[in-house]
């Protein structure tokens, strides 16, 4: 059952005496998960951007998504982000998820998000329709990224340069990812034989199909969504500039170059 929406992976509802998992934590794990469990080992970093990475408190385990090690139910919550889309079986994937943990937290890129910031590794695309995940093969839904890939200008160009893109990714977070808070069960259909399901994924999409993947919102709303998003995002930055000045007064002080520090 879906409970809700949140607007990135560090918005969940996780009680603190919760245990947790994660599948696939791989170089940048969730900071609230106890236990981190990844298919590959340093050996093997074609499906993620770095080594694995264990924060101080946190167990790690070699093991399978699609088939854990664990009792039904063992953890309380699980936490999966940017895993699905690379599994060979997604359907076996969430049902084990859903087998260990009482609830959870999935998230993955969006068909949308998959267009602008295409992965060579992703085997699969998703979007969340009516509370359903339902994805596709990747090749069945047409060419993404084999012959112009602007990805890079996405997510490491804008994302860090552009304050409006900044802004527009903080209030409207599903053009690039799908995410999906549940409890008990997590419905999912792949390769879809329904003519409306497959709809979404063929050809431009119909007003009536925007609104049902990005619902219209009401000026109150837009304006609040707005105002949160550029008052923490300016924050933000107003921090990474007063940590820049201490560490520049500090480099007169003792001498050090903050560049080689860092």
């Amino acid at each position: 059952m879906k409970l809700r929406v949140p607007k990135d992976r560090f918005s969940l509802n996780i009680d603190p005496n919760w245990s947790v998992l994660e599948i696939g934590g791989g170089h940048n794990p969730h900071p609230r998960a106890n236990l981190i469990v990844d298919k590959y080992d340093n050996n093997n970093n074609g499906h993620r951007a770095g080594d694995i990475v264990v924060r101080k408190g946190q167990k790690f385990l070699l093991a399978d998504g699609e088939n854990l090690p664990f009792e039904d139910n063992e953890f309380d919550y699980v936490i999966c982000c940017h895993v699905l889309e690379h599994v060979d079986d997604p359907v076996k994937f969430i049902k084990e998820m859903t087998r260990v943990a009482k609830r959870g937290y999935l998230e993955m890129p969006s068909l949308m998000g998959e267009y602008l910031v295409p992965k060579g590794s992703h085997e699969w695309v998703f979007l969340d329709i009516e509370d359903t995940i339902v994805g596709k093969k990747k090749d069945d839904v047409g060419p993404i990224g084999q012959h112009l890939d602007f990805g890079d200008f996405f997510l490491y160009y804008l994302s860090r340069e552009s304050i409006a893109f900044k802004l527009l990714m903080a209030t409207y977070p599903d053009i690039l990812t799908v995410r999906y808070e549940w409890e008990d069960s997590l419905p999912i259909v792949m390769n879809p034989e329904d003519e409306y399901q497959n709809s979404f994924f063929d050809g431009a999409l119909s007003q009536e199909q925007m609104l049902k993947l990005f619902p219209q919102r009401s000026l109150k709303e837009e304006l609040s969504s707005f105002f949160t998003a550029f008052f923490a995002l300016s924050r933000s930055m107003f921090s990474k500039i007063l940590t820049g000045s201490r560490l520049r007064k500090l480099d007169k002080t003792i001498g050090l170059n903050t560049q080689k520090v860092s």
